[in-house]
């Protein structure tokens, strides 16, 4: 990644295009630090018809390049916009254009600069995102879209849509992670985040990095099994569910997952009796119920084929450990799932 566009317009939110801006470069600086034969990163903010660029808050950025001066780049970005975005897309014409002949080129929209692509027709009949204010806005305005109501960042082929300033982040962390490697994109996060980093992968479905691949029918079916794991499924029953053959749903699954629907069913059961055997006071018997289990031995059973203990033992050691204090003088979850 050599080249990188960011677009600019008026009342363009600031963090949105600032943000992208200094992770990248921040990037770029500590790969030339560490020496070697690398071409400094070239960025290019570029207002389509000319002119300065006129943040929300009233600061005005020195734009020197217009869409024309633009001959090849490597990534583009589309920031946000303060305000409705209704209509104020198809006010830039020549930036659309310039869309559709780039075509072939990485592209992230940061919250509702999702409009841009929408408008430009680069996201008929592909999943994408938007900031939620607007996500009834945008369905009716792009019905041909398939919007993502529940998703931080999605991914479409080359096309990346963040639904927020924060999720931007994560996005721009994993081109640096590609581009640049684990230990500079490590190094930009502890800068640009009080928090540890949640990687992409985590970020880009929501709440479960366990989604991360772009098999949509897989990702309901994912979704059905997070929300249905307390009844007794069977294979065949979760493919009739779906409208699927066992055959096919097994091979798709496990292509995009890398485990059996009924290894993943069986990991969420899992997952779901340990938060209870954390923080609740049930009993075995009723864990064992509520997540799906016929009975308690079964229970026991794969609870101790995959945790090598029972969920008694399990319950006592990590409640006795829940709180450990650290060196720091802290508290930590020192037990690992």
């Amino acid at each position: 990644m050599q080249h990188v566009t960011i677009i600019g317009f008026r009342k363009v939110l600031g963090t949105s295009l600032t943000i992208p801006m200094e992770m990248l470069n921040a990037a770029d600086l500590m790969q030339r630090i560490q020496g070697g034969n690398h071409r400094k990163l070239q960025l290019q903010l570029v207002h389509p018809a000319g002119g300065n660029i006129v943040l929300t808050a009233g600061l005005e950025l020195v734009c020197k390049h217009t869409l024309a001066d633009v001959k090849h780049t490597d990534l583009i970005i589309v920031p946000a916009l303060w305000g409705n975005p209704k209509g104020v897309a198809r006010q830039y014409p020549q930036l659309l254009e310039w869309l559709q002949q780039h075509a072939d080129t990485p592209v992230c929209a940061v919250g509702t600069g999702s409009y841009f692509l929408a408008e430009a027709g680069l996201l008929d009949n592909k999943v994408a995102t938007t900031h939620w204010y607007y996500f009834d806005q945008f369905a009716a305005t792009y019905p041909q879209v398939i919007l993502q109501r529940d998703r931080f960042i999605t991914r479409a082929g080359n096309i990346y849509c963040a639904g927020s300033v924060n999720s931007v982040r994560d996005v721009m962390l994993h081109f640096i992670e590609q581009h640049y490697g684990q230990a500079i994109a490590s190094e930009v996060s502890r800068h640009f985040t009080h928090e540890l980093k949640r990687t992409y992968t985590q970020s880009f479905l929501n709440q479960r990095p366990q989604h991360y691949h772009e098999d949509e029918s897989v990702i309901e079916i994912q979704d059905w099994l997070h929300n249905a794991y307390h009844e007794p499924l069977t294979l065949e029953a979760i493919a009739a569910s779906h409208k699927l053959s066992v055959r096919t749903l097994t091979r798709r699954f496990k292509r995009a997952t890398g485990r059996s629907p009924m290894q993943y069913l069986q990991q969420v059961r899992l997952d779901n009796a340990k938060e209870l055997l954390r923080n609740s006071n049930l009993g075995i018997a009723e864990i064992a119920f509520s997540t799906g289990y016929g009975d308690s031995s079964q229970f026991a059973v794969q609870f101790r084929k995959h945790m090598k203990s029972s969920p008694s033992a399990y319950r006592e050691l990590v409640r006795k450990k829940l709180f450990q204090v650290n060196r720091e003088g802290g508290a930590e979850d020192s037990v690992p799932d």
